[in-house]
């Protein structure tokens, strides 16, 4: 049994978002472009080193291709945890106020994390060359993924926000390389995040706590259902991003190449989108801890067909 969240939990939360809040343009932007002459997304999470064939400037761009679908998906996702947290701050709405303030502060959050995106979309427009598309909608996602139980979204959410961390933390913070500007989002987004992912936490917890066996059976079956749903969004971005690089790069590629491209890049997504979050230890303990060993086989065997999709040369620990 896990004991209730406290106020105290819940007032840290909000002491921490107060100090490191910050704005999009006098904190973030500060009047700069995306440098195209630098990597956005480092290898660790686009994987662009395990394509050998690629010239330094194609996989320099892709990156730059990857790194403009992180924030388009984060923009994504981030769209229905808002409203989650709106709808899961109104349970405390005549209780705590304590944590009725710290979720409305996230979902306030939340929303400014999506105008950054939608901003930082608009600038790389500008500057990239045309003919990207963005292949899922935000307000479609939100509607399926939302349709699902309290338990499956805030499940998604924490394994979202915590692979967040872990990013930024193993594989963007350490690269003195990276377009400072793009370097420069994900430090503030991840500032924010490390206090929504105390949130998820709690209420995941919470919410656990009020299921029984069979409620929480149906909330895994959930849970796998979004996973799945998360991939499809995954393979339909990965070939529209496969195209895109292709029309832009350098050179002409062969087709064992552009297989191997269209490949590359949907491995780099599952990985970052997926295996790098469910096998994070944190994530891991809290969500087996809640479950039997029968619920725990069915999610371990519906992930199982995408665990291909770690680093060729150093399985879950680096993400360098």
């Amino acid at each position: 049994m896990h004991s209730a969240p406290s106020a105290n939990q819940y007032s840290k939360v909000i002491a921490n978002s107060k100090r490191i809040r910050w704005d999009i343009d006098i904190d973030v932007i500060r009047h700069r472009r995306f440098d195209l002459d630098k990597t956005f997304l480092p290898a660790g999470l686009s994987l662009v080193n395990e394509l050998d064939f690629l010239t330094s400037d194609d996989q320099r761009l892709l990156s730059q291709v990857q790194g403009r679908s992180y924030a388009y998906i984060f923009g994504l996702v981030e769209r229905f945890i808002g409203a989650k947290m709106l709808e899961i701050s109104r349970q405390h709405a005549l209780g705590d106020q304590v944590a009725l303030e710290a979720l409305v502060r996230m979902a306030d959050e939340e929303l400014k994390h999506q105008e950054l995106f939608r901003r930082m979309e608009a600038m790389m427009a500008a500057d990239m060359p045309a003919g990207y598309m963005a292949t899922a909608e935000p307000n479609a996602v939100a509607t399926a993924v939302l349709s699902k139980s309290n338990w499956s979204v805030l499940a998604l959410t924490l394994d979202i926000e915590l692979f967040t961390l872990a990013h930024y933390r193993a594989s963007i913070e350490p690269r003195d390389d990276l377009c400072e500007l793009w370097k420069d989002v994900f430090l503030a987004h991840w500032k924010e995040e490390s206090q929504h992912a105390v949130l998820d936490e709690l209420e995941f917890l919470r919410e656990d706590a009020r299921l029984n066996t069979a409620e929480r059976d149906a909330a895994v079956g959930d849970l796998i259902d979004l996973v799945v749903a998360v991939d499809g969004i995954l393979q339909a971005q990965a070939r529209a991003d496969a195209t895109y690089f292709e029309s832009i790069a350098g050179r002409r590629y062969a087709y064992a190449e552009r297989n191997a491209i269209g490949e590359g890049i949907l491995k780099a997504y599952r990985w970052q989108y997926i295996v790098s979050g469910v096998m994070g230890p944190r994530f891991q303990k809290i969500l087996f801890g809640v479950l039997d060993d029968t619920q725990t086989a069915r999610v371990t065997n519906a992930l199982q067909p995408l665990l291909y999709a770690m680093p060729d040369r150093s399985p879950m620990a680096t993400l360098q």
